[in-house]
């Protein structure tokens, strides 16, 4: 799905890690929530507290999820899942649009 329809989008901006990693919240008309953004070269850690299912566009990443010893190299297009009440890793190779899909 290249673009979505009858959603509200949160005008003030979600910005972490000193502004190089920044998003849009989006809310469907069904209660599903998801956002849209950016991350700048950089490494960062994610707390979960519902599952995601990130998305990624364009950028090149290595991931790591919580109880795994090694980054697992990423090349857009790809996704990974991510558990409740969990965290992941990212090392961001390039500049990186996401999308991310938060499940109840």
């Amino acid at each position: 799905m290249s673009s979505f329809n009858c959603v509200k989008v949160k005008k003030e901006a979600n910005i972490y890690f000193d502004g190089k990693v920044t998003s849009r919240s989006v809310e469907f008309d069904d209660g599903v929530l998801k956002s849209l953004g950016i991350m700048q070269e950089g490494e960062y850690r994610f707390n979960t507290e519902a599952a995601e299912i990130m998305e990624i566009y364009s950028g090149d990443i290595e991931i790591k999820l919580e109880g795994v010893e090694e980054f697992s190299i990423m090349h857009a297009p790809c996704r990974f899942e991510v558990p409740k009440n969990s965290y992941f890793d990212i090392k961001v190779n390039s500049i990186t649009d996401y999308c991310c899909t938060y499940i109840n």
